[in-house]
């Protein structure tokens, strides 16, 4: 989903500015810049991720302006290179969308909020619940933060989306839920099928490079 022009008042697009900026801030401070300098196939697959991503937000549908629908891709990014690398990752795409069109600049930051720190957020949160409630275990982090993670950051990303545009007054509960909200589901599961599967294959052939799995804890140990 995203924010078209002039669809939004001010201060939506002066509050998640401030968001985002500072949280895009912290971001560069926590990213590990050394160990990317030092590594050289860290830094293709993060351009090569970076550039996938570009990709797969220009593919987009919808009828009504902010209502479009577009595979998000954040769970992987989030899981794969961390919360931190994902954000500024993200970044440069929302950019790149906006340079050619696909996005507003009038709205970049309240996307940014909606299609990008939520979706984080809501991976990052699903990543501390399973290591602190379930089993150490290769199929759970899989399952659960891979594909139902990325599931719930789209219902995240979507429903804070659908709550702007319902609050700021530019469409009724009823439009948003016929044109959107009530597809909601179906969106989820491709999204998940797809994070899923790029983790899948991350973590068997080369686990090592998934920041947040614990190689010891959830193969080693078991």
């Amino acid at each position: 989903m995203g924010f078209s022009e002039g669809l939004v008042n001010s201060y939506w697009l002066f509050g998640s500015a401030v968001v985002y900026i500072f949280v895009l801030f912290a971001a560069f401070k926590s990213a590990p810049w050394r160990v990317i300098l030092q590594n050289r196939i860290l830094q293709h697959m993060l351009f090569g991720a970076t550039a996938l991503l570009m990709a797969l937000w220009s593919m987009r549908a919808g009828i009504s302006p902010g209502l479009e629908i577009h595979f998000l891709g954040m769970t992987v990014m989030t899981l794969v290179f961390g919360w931190d690398l994902a954000v500024i990752s993200a970044s440069i795409v929302l950019v790149g969308m906006a340079i050619i069109s696909k996005e507003s600049w009038d709205g970049l930051f309240v996307n940014g909020v909606c299609s990008v720190l939520l979706p984080i957020a809501a991976t990052y949160l699903v990543l501390k619940f399973t290591e602190r409630k379930l089993l150490k275990n290769f199929f759970v982090f899989l399952f659960v933060c891979g594909f139902i993670g990325a599931g719930i950051s789209t219902a995240v990303s979507g429903m804070a989306t659908s709550m702007v545009l319902v609050i700021d007054g530019v469409y009724d509960l009823n439009k948003i839920y016929h044109e959107y909200i009530r597809y909601l589901p179906l969106i989820m599961f491709p999204e998940g099928l797809m994070n899923g599967i790029f983790l899948t294959g991350m973590l068997v052939f080369h686990p090592d490079w998934v920041r947040t799995f614990d190689a010891k804890g959830y193969i080693d140990d078991q």
